[in-house]
């Protein structure tokens, strides 16, 4: 999943970035209020984690500015103040949950986690396609109840097509949420990328569709 993290401290968020992106999720960083909203404004994302004190601006502008572009992707906020009056006020501004600083790490991912289960719906927790069983929170893929194992960045990938059979992506759109910005490759990775995933899939009811000059579509039956 594609999250954008704004914090201005470099230090922690060079931190929750490297252990995101453990979990194979794209992170992109901004350090300030100017560059959350160009970020907010331009990408699509998953789940945003977002500090309230920022050097140019308050994060509770952001969370407003957000909702009023009736976006609902998932906010978490990270702040330092600990106060009820203070937590209830970021809940009613929009954000789906709130971590106090300093918080340990597990912790916040597994937040990540629950409010990723929210959006999703807990009865759709996981894909059925043919063969294929997709748990997108658990990161899982079986064909057949045999587990298939996946790199970070192919369970991305696949999860990007599942969630969408039929659906044409074009090669740009497919870069732009499996790249973080400030990554230096070539939109040629995603022709590798889907070079993998169609031999994991070879025993499954999925198949990736080329269709030159458009983009990738997944197929099943």
């Amino acid at each position: 999943m594609k999250f954008l993290l704004i914090e201005d401290n470099k230090e922690l968020a060079s931190a929750v970035c490297a252990r995101m992106q453990i979990d194979g999720h794209v992170v992109d960083h901004a350090e300030c209020f100017q560059d959350a909203i160009a970020f907010a404004d331009t990408e699509d994302y998953d789940l945003i984690l977002l500090d309230i004190m920022l050097p140019d601006g308050d994060g509770r502008t952001f969370l407003k500015h957000h909702r009023s572009r009736q976006k609902d992707t998932p906010v978490i906020v990270l702040t330092a103040r600990s106060q009820v009056s203070d937590r209830i006020s970021i809940l009613d501004l929009g954000a789906d949950d709130y971590v106090t600083k300093p918080f340990d790490h597990e912790e916040l991912q597994a937040r990540c986690r629950a409010v990723l289960r929210r959006k999703a719906g807990t009865t759709q927790s996981t894909i059925q396609l043919g063969n294929a069983t997709f748990d997108p929170v658990a990161g899982s893929l079986t064909v057949d109840g045999k587990p298939i194992t996946l790199r970070n960045r192919e369970l991305r990938l696949l999860e990007l097509l599942i969630n969408a059979p039929g659906q044409i992506f074009p090669k740009h759109k497919l870069f732009d949420r499996l790249f973080a910005y400030d990554e230096d490759v070539s939109e040629n990775a995603i022709e590798v990328y889907i070079g993998r995933l169609r031999k994991h899939l070879e025993t499954s009811d999925l198949r990736i569709t080329t269709l030159r000059g458009l983009g990738y579509r997944l197929d099943h039956g």
